[in-house]
Protein backbone atom coordinates (compact mmCIF):
# COMPACT_ATOMS: atom_id res chain seq x y z
CA UNK A 1 0.00 0.00 0.00
CA UNK A 2 1.03 3.35 -0.82
CA UNK A 3 1.54 5.16 2.30
CA UNK A 4 1.44 9.65 2.19
CA UNK A 5 2.08 12.50 4.40
CA UNK A 6 -0.63 13.77 3.17
CA UNK A 7 -3.62 13.11 0.19
CA UNK A 8 -5.54 15.69 -1.10
CA UNK A 9 -8.36 14.56 -3.37
CA UNK A 10 -9.20 16.97 -5.81
CA UNK A 11 -6.46 18.99 -7.80
CA UNK A 12 -8.60 22.58 -7.52
CA UNK A 13 -6.92 25.61 -6.32
CA UNK A 14 -6.79 25.07 -2.87
CA UNK A 15 -5.51 21.64 -3.12
CA UNK A 16 -3.14 22.16 -5.35
CA UNK A 17 -1.29 24.99 -3.66
CA UNK A 18 -1.27 23.22 -0.74
CA UNK A 19 0.30 20.17 -2.43
CA UNK A 20 3.04 22.26 -3.55
CA UNK A 21 3.26 23.84 -0.40
CA UNK A 22 3.51 20.66 1.44
CA UNK A 23 5.89 18.94 -1.38
CA UNK A 24 8.37 21.88 -0.48
CA UNK A 25 8.21 21.47 3.14
CA UNK A 26 9.36 17.85 2.47
CA UNK A 27 5.90 15.90 2.76
CA UNK A 28 5.15 13.23 0.43
CA UNK A 29 1.96 14.31 -1.39
CA UNK A 30 -0.94 12.45 -3.58
CA UNK A 31 -3.16 14.55 -5.52
CA UNK A 32 -6.16 12.52 -6.55
CA UNK A 33 -8.19 13.23 -9.51
CA UNK A 34 -11.36 12.38 -11.39
CA UNK A 35 -10.70 13.82 -14.31
CA UNK A 36 -7.42 14.54 -16.62
CA UNK A 37 -9.85 17.69 -18.33
CA UNK A 38 -9.56 19.31 -14.67
CA UNK A 39 -6.30 19.88 -13.71
CA UNK A 40 -6.44 23.23 -12.47
CA UNK A 41 -9.31 23.06 -11.27
CA UNK A 42 -13.15 24.47 -12.13
CA UNK A 43 -11.72 28.01 -12.71
CA UNK A 44 -8.91 27.18 -14.94
CA UNK A 45 -11.29 24.90 -17.12
CA UNK A 46 -14.59 25.36 -16.68
CA UNK A 47 -15.39 28.78 -14.89
CA UNK A 48 -13.23 31.96 -14.47
CA UNK A 49 -10.72 31.72 -16.77
CA UNK A 50 -13.13 29.97 -19.75
CA UNK A 51 -16.13 32.36 -19.18
CA UNK A 52 -13.92 35.39 -19.03
CA UNK A 53 -11.89 35.03 -22.03
CA UNK A 54 -15.09 34.07 -23.85
CA UNK A 55 -16.77 37.75 -22.12
CA UNK A 56 -13.55 39.66 -23.35
CA UNK A 57 -14.42 38.61 -27.21
CA UNK A 58 -18.22 38.89 -26.74
CA UNK A 59 -17.40 42.84 -25.27
CA UNK A 60 -15.38 43.15 -28.93
CA UNK A 61 -18.32 41.74 -30.96
CA UNK A 62 -20.48 44.02 -29.27
CA UNK A 63 -19.94 47.07 -31.54
CA UNK A 64 -20.62 44.60 -34.80
CA UNK A 65 -24.03 44.64 -36.37
CA UNK A 66 -23.71 42.26 -38.98
CA UNK A 67 -24.66 38.29 -37.52
CA UNK A 68 -22.02 36.94 -39.43
CA UNK A 69 -19.57 38.64 -37.99
CA UNK A 70 -20.64 38.06 -34.86
CA UNK A 71 -20.33 34.23 -35.62
CA UNK A 72 -16.80 34.78 -36.63
CA UNK A 73 -16.19 36.37 -33.07
CA UNK A 74 -17.76 33.88 -31.66
CA UNK A 75 -15.78 31.15 -33.24
CA UNK A 76 -12.74 33.36 -32.80
CA UNK A 77 -13.58 33.24 -29.49
CA UNK A 78 -14.71 29.25 -28.99
CA UNK A 79 -11.04 28.61 -30.73
CA UNK A 80 -9.11 31.00 -28.60
CA UNK A 81 -10.34 29.43 -24.96
CA UNK A 82 -9.76 26.21 -25.63
CA UNK A 83 -6.72 26.78 -26.65
CA UNK A 84 -6.18 29.26 -23.31
CA UNK A 85 -7.84 26.51 -21.40
CA UNK A 86 -5.14 23.30 -22.42
CA UNK A 87 -2.16 25.95 -21.97
CA UNK A 88 -2.99 26.32 -18.43
CA UNK A 89 -4.04 22.91 -17.38
CA UNK A 90 -1.00 21.87 -18.81
CA UNK A 91 0.82 24.25 -16.76
CA UNK A 92 -1.09 23.29 -13.89
CA UNK A 93 -0.31 19.62 -13.93
CA UNK A 94 3.45 19.84 -14.23
CA UNK A 95 3.59 22.53 -11.30
CA UNK A 96 2.36 19.79 -8.96
CA UNK A 97 3.19 16.56 -11.19
CA UNK A 98 6.67 17.28 -11.90
CA UNK A 99 7.81 17.74 -7.96
CA UNK A 100 9.26 15.27 -6.81
CA UNK A 101 7.53 14.59 -3.64
CA UNK A 102 4.24 15.00 -5.28
CA UNK A 103 2.47 12.10 -7.50
CA UNK A 104 -1.06 12.88 -8.96
CA UNK A 105 -3.43 9.58 -9.36
CA UNK A 106 -6.26 9.94 -12.00
CA UNK A 107 -9.89 8.12 -10.77
CA UNK A 108 -11.93 8.55 -8.32
CA UNK A 109 -11.62 8.79 -4.40
CA UNK A 110 -13.51 7.71 -1.81
CA UNK A 111 -12.99 6.92 1.90
CA UNK A 112 -12.78 3.45 3.42
CA UNK A 113 -12.18 4.88 7.16
CA UNK A 114 -9.84 8.21 7.57
CA UNK A 115 -6.62 7.38 6.65
CA UNK A 116 -7.71 5.21 4.19
CA UNK A 117 -8.84 6.06 0.41
CA UNK A 118 -9.89 3.75 -2.03
CA UNK A 119 -9.29 5.37 -5.95
CA UNK A 120 -11.44 3.83 -8.76
CA UNK A 121 -10.02 4.00 -12.22
CA UNK A 122 -11.71 4.47 -15.79
CA UNK A 123 -11.04 0.71 -16.05
CA UNK A 124 -12.84 0.03 -12.89
CA UNK A 125 -9.70 -1.76 -11.15
CA UNK A 126 -8.99 -0.08 -7.99
CA UNK A 127 -6.77 0.66 -4.95
CA UNK A 128 -5.94 1.97 -1.75
CA UNK A 129 -3.86 4.34 -0.58
CA UNK A 130 -2.74 6.10 3.08
CA UNK A 131 -3.10 9.61 3.29
CA UNK A 132 -2.07 10.58 7.54
CA UNK A 133 -3.92 13.97 6.91
CA UNK A 134 -6.04 14.54 4.15
CA UNK A 135 -7.69 17.76 1.87
CA UNK A 136 -11.05 17.42 0.10
CA UNK A 137 -10.90 19.80 -2.48
CA UNK A 138 -13.42 18.16 -4.90
CA UNK A 139 -15.47 21.31 -5.57
CA UNK A 140 -19.20 22.18 -6.53
CA UNK A 141 -21.36 20.51 -9.34
CA UNK A 142 -24.31 21.94 -11.15
CA UNK A 143 -27.72 21.51 -9.45
CA UNK A 144 -29.84 19.90 -12.00
CA UNK A 145 -34.05 20.35 -11.05
CA UNK A 146 -36.64 17.98 -10.76
CA UNK A 147 -38.90 19.14 -13.21
CA UNK A 148 -40.76 17.05 -16.57
CA UNK A 149 -38.78 16.24 -19.12
CA UNK A 150 -35.45 18.40 -17.88
CA UNK A 151 -32.01 16.26 -18.89
CA UNK A 152 -28.99 17.36 -20.17
CA UNK A 153 -28.77 16.34 -23.56
CA UNK A 154 -27.17 18.06 -26.91
CA UNK A 155 -29.32 21.22 -26.07
CA UNK A 156 -29.94 21.34 -22.70
CA UNK A 157 -26.44 22.48 -21.05
CA UNK A 158 -25.20 23.70 -17.97
CA UNK A 159 -22.53 26.63 -17.92
CA UNK A 160 -19.32 23.74 -18.68
CA UNK A 161 -21.53 22.82 -21.75
CA UNK A 162 -22.26 26.29 -23.01
CA UNK A 163 -18.57 27.27 -22.72
CA UNK A 164 -17.85 24.44 -25.38
CA UNK A 165 -20.43 25.13 -27.83
CA UNK A 166 -19.88 25.18 -31.43
CA UNK A 167 -22.28 27.74 -32.85
CA UNK A 168 -23.66 30.08 -31.69
CA UNK A 169 -26.87 30.14 -30.85
CA UNK A 170 -30.16 32.42 -32.20
CA UNK A 171 -32.19 32.06 -29.08
CA UNK A 172 -30.92 31.03 -25.85
CA UNK A 173 -32.68 30.29 -22.58
CA UNK A 174 -31.81 30.66 -19.20
CA UNK A 175 -33.30 28.88 -16.05
CA UNK A 176 -32.06 30.72 -13.01
CA UNK A 177 -31.28 34.53 -12.59
CA UNK A 178 -28.61 34.35 -10.67
CA UNK A 179 -24.71 35.71 -11.43
CA UNK A 180 -23.69 32.29 -13.46
CA UNK A 181 -27.37 33.00 -15.71
CA UNK A 182 -26.71 36.75 -15.94
CA UNK A 183 -22.90 36.44 -17.07
CA UNK A 184 -23.61 34.23 -19.66
CA UNK A 185 -26.66 35.95 -20.75
CA UNK A 186 -24.52 39.44 -21.40
CA UNK A 187 -21.91 37.56 -22.91
CA UNK A 188 -24.29 35.74 -25.68
CA UNK A 189 -26.74 39.00 -26.23
CA UNK A 190 -22.93 40.72 -27.33
CA UNK A 191 -22.54 37.51 -29.39
CA UNK A 192 -25.63 38.60 -30.95
CA UNK A 193 -28.13 35.64 -29.60
CA UNK A 194 -31.25 36.64 -28.52
CA UNK A 195 -31.21 35.91 -25.15
CA UNK A 196 -34.22 34.97 -22.21
CA UNK A 197 -33.92 34.84 -18.73
CA UNK A 198 -36.31 32.62 -16.56
CA UNK A 199 -36.19 33.79 -12.92
CA UNK A 200 -38.65 31.58 -10.52
CA UNK A 201 -38.68 34.64 -8.12
CA UNK A 202 -40.60 37.30 -7.32
CA UNK A 203 -37.70 39.26 -7.65
CA UNK A 204 -34.95 40.11 -9.73
CA UNK A 205 -31.26 39.41 -7.72
CA UNK A 206 -33.10 39.02 -4.25
CA UNK A 207 -29.99 39.77 -2.83
CA UNK A 208 -28.93 43.22 -4.27
CA UNK A 209 -30.48 46.26 -3.37
CA UNK A 210 -33.55 46.94 -5.36
CA UNK A 211 -31.96 50.41 -7.24
CA UNK A 212 -28.98 48.40 -8.25
CA UNK A 213 -30.80 44.99 -9.25
CA UNK A 214 -33.22 47.36 -11.51
CA UNK A 215 -29.93 49.30 -12.88
CA UNK A 216 -28.88 46.01 -13.74
CA UNK A 217 -31.77 44.89 -15.42
CA UNK A 218 -31.92 47.93 -17.72
CA UNK A 219 -28.44 47.81 -18.60
CA UNK A 220 -29.33 43.70 -19.56
CA UNK A 221 -32.48 44.82 -21.71
CA UNK A 222 -30.42 47.46 -23.36
CA UNK A 223 -28.38 45.03 -25.20
CA UNK A 224 -31.36 43.08 -25.91
CA UNK A 225 -31.73 40.36 -22.79
CA UNK A 226 -35.30 39.66 -21.64
CA UNK A 227 -35.65 39.36 -17.81
CA UNK A 228 -38.83 37.59 -16.88
CA UNK A 229 -39.40 36.63 -13.11
CA UNK A 230 -42.18 34.79 -11.02
CA UNK A 231 -42.21 31.89 -13.69
CA UNK A 232 -42.89 28.53 -13.25
CA UNK A 233 -41.38 25.73 -15.24
CA UNK A 234 -43.69 23.19 -15.99
CA UNK A 235 -42.12 21.03 -18.82
CA UNK A 236 -38.85 20.80 -21.06
CA UNK A 237 -39.06 19.12 -24.04
CA UNK A 238 -35.69 18.70 -26.35
CA UNK A 239 -35.68 17.96 -29.98
CA UNK A 240 -33.45 17.56 -32.86
CA UNK A 241 -33.90 21.32 -33.85
CA UNK A 242 -34.68 23.31 -30.74
CA UNK A 243 -35.87 23.41 -26.83
CA UNK A 244 -39.31 23.72 -25.82
CA UNK A 245 -39.98 25.33 -21.96
CA UNK A 246 -43.21 25.00 -20.96
CA UNK A 247 -44.00 28.01 -18.53
CA UNK A 248 -46.36 29.52 -15.76
CA UNK A 249 -46.26 33.15 -16.52
CA UNK A 250 -48.36 35.65 -14.60
CA UNK A 251 -51.08 32.94 -14.16
CA UNK A 252 -51.46 32.13 -17.86
CA UNK A 253 -49.29 29.35 -19.54
CA UNK A 254 -46.87 29.75 -22.02
CA UNK A 255 -44.33 27.85 -24.68
CA UNK A 256 -41.30 29.29 -25.14
CA UNK A 257 -38.82 27.96 -28.07
CA UNK A 258 -35.22 28.22 -28.26
CA UNK A 259 -31.91 26.86 -29.49
CA UNK A 260 -30.44 26.28 -26.24
CA UNK A 261 -31.42 25.99 -22.74
CA UNK A 262 -29.18 26.77 -20.09
CA UNK A 263 -29.41 25.28 -16.65
CA UNK A 264 -28.11 27.71 -14.37
CA UNK A 265 -29.71 27.33 -10.88
CA UNK A 266 -27.29 26.88 -8.64
CA UNK A 267 -24.21 24.56 -7.80
CA UNK A 268 -23.94 22.00 -4.87
CA UNK A 269 -20.98 21.03 -2.81
CA UNK A 270 -19.50 17.58 -4.98
CA UNK A 271 -19.44 14.86 -2.11
CA UNK A 272 -21.58 12.62 -3.84
CA UNK A 273 -19.78 9.38 -3.91
CA UNK A 274 -16.96 10.44 -1.57
CA UNK A 275 -18.56 7.94 1.43
CA UNK A 276 -17.58 10.72 3.86
CA UNK A 277 -19.32 9.36 7.11
CA UNK A 278 -17.14 5.96 6.36
CA UNK A 279 -14.03 8.45 7.51
CA UNK A 280 -16.28 10.05 10.24
CA UNK A 281 -16.77 13.34 8.27
CA UNK A 282 -20.14 14.72 8.43
CA UNK A 283 -21.84 16.56 5.64
CA UNK A 284 -24.80 19.35 5.73
CA UNK A 285 -28.26 19.05 4.39
CA UNK A 286 -27.03 20.29 1.60
CA UNK A 287 -24.18 17.97 1.15
CA UNK A 288 -21.17 20.72 2.42
CA UNK A 289 -18.34 19.22 4.30
CA UNK A 290 -19.34 20.40 8.01
CA UNK A 291 -16.11 22.56 9.09
CA UNK A 292 -14.94 24.98 11.73
CA UNK A 293 -13.48 28.11 11.69
CA UNK A 294 -10.01 26.36 11.22
CA UNK A 295 -11.12 24.58 7.89
CA UNK A 296 -11.37 21.23 10.26
CA UNK A 297 -14.25 18.73 9.61
CA UNK A 298 -15.63 16.01 12.13
CA UNK A 299 -12.45 13.88 11.47
CA UNK A 300 -9.19 15.28 13.73
CA UNK A 301 -6.87 14.62 10.58
CA UNK A 302 -9.16 15.59 7.94
CA UNK A 303 -9.94 19.41 5.93
CA UNK A 304 -11.80 20.76 3.68
CA UNK A 305 -11.04 23.89 1.34
CA UNK A 306 -13.02 25.69 -1.68
CA UNK A 307 -17.12 25.42 -3.07
CA UNK A 308 -17.31 21.56 -0.78
CA UNK A 309 -17.16 23.17 2.35
CA UNK A 310 -20.42 25.12 1.77
CA UNK A 311 -18.73 28.89 1.71
CA UNK A 312 -18.78 30.95 -0.98
CA UNK A 313 -17.76 29.43 -4.48
CA UNK A 314 -15.37 31.90 -5.41
CA UNK A 315 -11.26 30.42 -6.47
CA UNK A 316 -10.03 33.05 -4.47
CA UNK A 317 -11.86 31.39 -1.38
CA UNK A 318 -10.34 28.27 -2.33
CA UNK A 319 -6.80 29.59 -2.01
CA UNK A 320 -7.95 31.51 1.36
CA UNK A 321 -8.67 28.42 2.67
CA UNK A 322 -5.19 27.03 1.73
CA UNK A 323 -3.58 29.89 3.49
CA UNK A 324 -5.84 29.28 6.85
CA UNK A 325 -4.47 26.08 7.05
CA UNK A 326 -0.79 27.03 6.32
CA UNK A 327 -1.12 29.45 8.61
CA UNK A 328 -1.80 26.66 11.07
CA UNK A 329 0.43 24.30 9.71
CA UNK A 330 3.23 26.27 10.80
CA UNK A 331 1.99 27.36 13.95
CA UNK A 332 0.79 30.77 13.63
CA UNK A 333 -2.91 30.11 12.96
CA UNK A 334 -4.19 33.94 12.65
CA UNK A 335 -6.38 33.24 10.08
CA UNK A 336 -10.22 31.98 10.41
CA UNK A 337 -13.27 31.73 7.75
CA UNK A 338 -14.90 33.92 9.76
CA UNK A 339 -12.85 36.89 9.71
CA UNK A 340 -12.25 37.79 6.15
CA UNK A 341 -14.15 40.61 3.90
CA UNK A 342 -14.79 39.20 0.40
CA UNK A 343 -15.25 41.27 -2.26
CA UNK A 344 -16.83 39.61 -5.47
CA UNK A 345 -17.47 40.83 -9.21
CA UNK A 346 -19.81 39.77 -11.38
CA UNK A 347 -18.62 39.98 -15.13
CA UNK A 348 -21.75 41.66 -16.72
CA UNK A 349 -22.14 44.59 -19.70
CA UNK A 350 -21.90 46.63 -17.00
CA UNK A 351 -19.54 44.61 -14.56
CA UNK A 352 -20.87 44.24 -11.02
CA UNK A 353 -18.20 44.76 -7.72
CA UNK A 354 -19.45 44.50 -4.06
CA UNK A 355 -18.20 43.86 -1.17
CA UNK A 356 -19.78 44.27 2.69
CA UNK A 357 -23.12 44.62 3.18
CA UNK A 358 -26.35 45.93 1.24
CA UNK A 359 -28.34 48.58 2.28
CA UNK A 360 -31.29 46.63 3.36
CA UNK A 361 -29.34 44.51 5.55
CA UNK A 362 -27.74 47.82 7.43
CA UNK A 363 -31.55 48.54 7.74
CA UNK A 364 -32.27 44.76 9.47
CA UNK A 365 -29.39 45.16 11.95
CA UNK A 366 -30.45 48.56 12.97
CA UNK A 367 -27.59 50.05 12.06
CA UNK A 368 -27.32 54.11 12.08
CA UNK A 369 -25.67 54.76 8.29
CA UNK A 370 -26.07 56.82 5.70
CA UNK A 371 -26.35 55.78 1.70
CA UNK A 372 -24.51 58.01 -0.80
CA UNK A 373 -24.91 57.43 -4.70
CA UNK A 374 -22.91 58.59 -7.88
CA UNK A 375 -24.49 57.96 -11.44
CA UNK A 376 -21.60 57.05 -13.46
CA UNK A 377 -22.62 59.30 -16.41
CA UNK A 378 -21.04 61.73 -14.07
CA UNK A 379 -17.47 60.06 -13.70
CA UNK A 380 -14.92 61.82 -16.46
CA UNK A 381 -13.46 58.34 -17.32
CA UNK A 382 -16.83 56.89 -18.19
CA UNK A 383 -16.93 59.49 -20.15
CA UNK A 384 -13.86 58.98 -22.32
CA UNK A 385 -14.41 54.96 -22.53
CA UNK A 386 -18.11 56.02 -23.37
CA UNK A 387 -19.45 53.98 -20.84
CA UNK A 388 -21.49 55.93 -18.94
CA UNK A 389 -24.27 53.16 -17.96
CA UNK A 390 -24.46 52.00 -13.55
CA UNK A 391 -24.26 53.98 -10.26
CA UNK A 392 -21.66 53.87 -7.48
CA UNK A 393 -23.32 53.51 -3.99
CA UNK A 394 -22.22 53.22 -0.64
CA UNK A 395 -23.32 52.10 2.76
CA UNK A 396 -21.55 54.46 6.03
CA UNK A 397 -21.85 53.79 9.56
CA UNK A 398 -22.36 57.45 10.81
CA UNK A 399 -21.03 57.71 14.04
CA UNK A 400 -17.22 55.89 13.13
CA UNK A 401 -17.54 56.54 9.18
CA UNK A 402 -16.89 52.99 8.70
CA UNK A 403 -17.62 52.14 5.13
CA UNK A 404 -20.35 49.02 5.40
CA UNK A 405 -20.37 48.27 2.51
CA UNK A 406 -20.24 49.08 -1.29
CA UNK A 407 -21.86 48.39 -5.05
CA UNK A 408 -19.99 49.46 -7.80
CA UNK A 409 -21.94 49.21 -11.28
CA UNK A 410 -19.69 50.67 -13.61
CA UNK A 411 -16.87 50.28 -16.15
CA UNK A 412 -13.85 48.53 -14.54
CA UNK A 413 -16.19 47.76 -11.06
CA UNK A 414 -14.23 44.30 -10.48
CA UNK A 415 -11.03 45.94 -10.44
CA UNK A 416 -12.21 49.01 -8.35
CA UNK A 417 -13.87 47.04 -5.91
CA UNK A 418 -10.71 45.34 -4.69
CA UNK A 419 -9.42 48.88 -3.48
CA UNK A 420 -12.65 49.38 -1.67
CA UNK A 421 -12.10 46.02 0.14
CA UNK A 422 -8.38 46.48 0.63
CA UNK A 423 -9.95 49.80 2.82
CA UNK A 424 -12.05 48.04 4.60
CA UNK A 425 -9.66 45.26 5.67
CA UNK A 426 -6.85 47.43 6.48
CA UNK A 427 -9.97 49.42 9.24
CA UNK A 428 -9.40 52.59 6.78
CA UNK A 429 -12.53 54.10 6.62
CA UNK A 430 -14.73 56.50 3.99
CA UNK A 431 -11.94 59.27 4.05
CA UNK A 432 -9.16 57.31 2.99
CA UNK A 433 -11.10 57.03 -0.17
CA UNK A 434 -12.26 60.53 0.03
CA UNK A 435 -8.90 61.95 0.43
CA UNK A 436 -6.67 59.45 -1.55
CA UNK A 437 -4.82 60.88 -4.31
CA UNK A 438 -5.16 58.63 -7.47
CA UNK A 439 -4.44 59.26 -10.71
CA UNK A 440 -6.01 60.96 -13.31
CA UNK A 441 -8.66 60.22 -15.75
CA UNK A 442 -9.42 57.00 -14.26
CA UNK A 443 -12.22 54.65 -12.67
CA UNK A 444 -10.50 54.89 -9.42
CA UNK A 445 -10.89 58.70 -9.02
CA UNK A 446 -14.56 58.30 -8.77
CA UNK A 447 -14.30 56.88 -5.12
CA UNK A 448 -12.59 60.01 -4.20
CA UNK A 449 -16.15 62.01 -5.55
CA UNK A 450 -18.29 59.05 -4.14
CA UNK A 451 -16.91 58.88 -0.46
CA UNK A 452 -17.01 63.10 -1.00
CA UNK A 453 -20.76 63.04 -1.01
CA UNK A 454 -20.60 61.74 2.67
CA UNK A 455 -22.09 64.17 5.08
Amino acid sequence: MKKFDTVIIGFGKGGKTAAGFLAKQGEKVAVIEASAKMYGGTCINVGCIPSKSLVTWANRAYDSQDYATKEAYFQAAIARKRTLVETLRGKNYHKIADLENVEVINGKGSFEDNHHIKVTFEDGSSEVIYGEKIIINTGATSVIPNIPGLKLDARVLTSEGLLDLDNLPEHLIILGGGYIGLEFASMYANFGSKVTILEGGKEFLAREDRDVAEAIRENLKAIGVEVLTDVQVQEVNSGADNVTVKVNLNGEAQELVGDILLVATGRKPNTAGLNAQAAGVELDARGAVVVDEGLHTTADNIWAFGDVNGGLQFTYISLDDFRIFKEEYLGQGKRSRNNRNVAYSVFLDTPLGRVGITEAQAAAQGLDYQVVKLPVAAIPKANVLQRTTGLMKAIVENNTGKILGVALLSEEAHELINIVAITMNLGGDYRTLRDQIFTHPTMAEALNDLFELVK
